[in-house]
């Protein structure tokens, strides 16, 4: 761990009980950040985690937060600047899907809707306002959004999703305007990501179609998204950017 590019930072880790949140966790942790993992139910999963990283030297703690809750989300706030008082990364990578095909109209309910867009679209706004405090103290910190390949081409696991990682991308850029120039604020949007939760809920065409057209022959890696999410914290002259890491979807090239 000679190189420690993130050394005496905060990052919290959103969703850090996840596949592609775990695995942000663990990088940032061995760049030298102290990491805050957030877990809605999969307590063990997290633990598991901040266990990965304390067992390889760096320093990780997890926190329950339901992102839908805005009084969690404002108590989440008060609790990081009382232990650190300092907040210097925040990658907002938690979410929630249904596997819904999209001609299925009726299928996909005004609550189901709205639980998707609560978690994926107003959970990230607002975690960034009840954190821009802290974010923009100092030297400034760094955003991170984990979006979707399905907000920026019509396939993922359902409309609301795909809906809900397109008004994501555009939230980024939006952040990126408002929080200059202190905050610099990015965008991640993976495609299918092999062997996670969220792949076993895409509709089984839409995960064959991605493997298929794929012209890397793979699909998106977790640990390529962890480091780019690294790529993007230890950066100070790139913001408003979405980069997609999907194994290549010519669909998804723009």
């Amino acid at each position: 761990m000679a190189n420690l590019p993130l050394k005496n930072k905060l990052a919290l880790v959103t969703g850090g009980s996840g596949d592609i949140g775990a695995a942000i966790a663990r990088r940032l942790a061995q760049a030298g950040a102290e990491v805050v993992v957030t877990y809605v139910g999969a307590k063990d999963s997290a633990e598991a985690v901040v266990h990965d990283i304390q067992q390889a030297g760096g320093q990780g703690h997890c926190r329950q937060l339901d992102q839908r809750e805005p009084a969690a989300i404002e108590s989440l706030m008060q609790d990081i600047e009382a232990h650190w008082q300092q907040l210097d990364i925040l990658v907002n990578n938690a979410a929630w899907n249904i596997g819904i095909p999209f001609p299925n109209l009726d299928e996909l309910t005004a609550e189901l809707w709205d639980r998707v867009l609560e978690t994926n679209l107003r959970g990230p706004f607002l975690l960034a306002r009840a954190g821009a405090k802290l974010l923009q103290a100092g030297v400034g910190g760094h955003i991170v959004n984990i979006s979707s390949a399905g907000g920026i081409s019509p396939g993922s696991s359902s409309i609301a999703y795909s809906s809900s990682k397109a008004g994501l991308n555009h939230l980024t850029r939006c952040l990126a305007v408002a929080m200059a120039p202190k905050v610099a604020v990015n965008c991640i949007a993976p495609g299918l990501v092999e062997n996670t939760r969220m792949a076993q809920r895409l509709p089984d065409n839409v995960a064959a179609g991605a493997r298929r057209q794929a012209v890397l022959g793979l699909v998106g890696q977790a640990d390529d998204i962890a480091e780019q999410t690294l790529t993007f914290v230890t950066s100070r002259s790139i913001s408003g950017q979405t980069v997609v890491i999907d194994g290549g979807m010519p669909g998804v090239m723009r």
